[in-house]
């Protein structure tokens, strides 16, 4: 099974629920028999989709990050090499073709990073095969990206628990 034309998606914005979209958009896809991978850029803890996903037929979640802070002035070596090896896997995993989506979490932040250069994200995108459906999310997306995308979505904060000094919650925040 495969998608007869594949669409790129990008999930972007303040708000909560960029990540939670994809997955959702994962999961349907799998539930309708498609093959699903999700790689995590500068995600290393242990989320509790990583539990939920573990039990579903069809889709795949790898992490390619530490569960440390990347300082976006100074990121560490570490991190830059753990982008980029999550970066070549990506381009790997789309190249085999056995998936039908692939969903990039948080591409958008490590290219505002400069953890990935824009130019072989772009590239990336500009060369995908014509029935792979491919989700970036992540703050920042970058203009180009917007503009080459066929589905951009801007997620708005306008209000939150943590506001008022509530912390992340497991099962909703993480």
């Amino acid at each position: 099974m495969s998608f007869e034309k594949g669409y790129i998606h990008t999930y972007t914005g303040s708000g909560k629920g960029k990540t939670t979209a994809a997955l959702g958009l994962g999961l349907r896809a799998a539930g309708a028999g498609f093959k699903v991978y999700m790689i995590q850029f500068m995600k290393g803890r242990r989320y509790s989709e990583l539990d939920s996903i573990e039990s579903i037929q069809n889709f795949e979640i790898v992490q390619y990050g530490r569960d440390e802070f990347v300082s976006k002035e100074h990121p560490e070596q570490i991190d830059i090499d753990l982008a980029q090896k999550g970066f070549l896997h990506a381009q790997e995993i789309i190249k085999k073709g056995k998936f039908d989506m692939v969903i990039l979490d948080e591409i958008n932040v490590a290219v505002d990073f400069n953890l990935i250069d824009l130019k072989d994200l772009l590239n990336l995108i500009n060369n995908k095969p014509e029935k792979l459906e491919l989700i970036l999310t992540g703050r920042y997306s970058h203009p180009e990206v917007i503009k080459i995308a066929d589905i951009v979505t801007e997620m708005l904060e306008i209000k939150h628990p943590y506001q008022k000094g509530i912390i992340a919650r497991k099962g909703v925040d993480f």
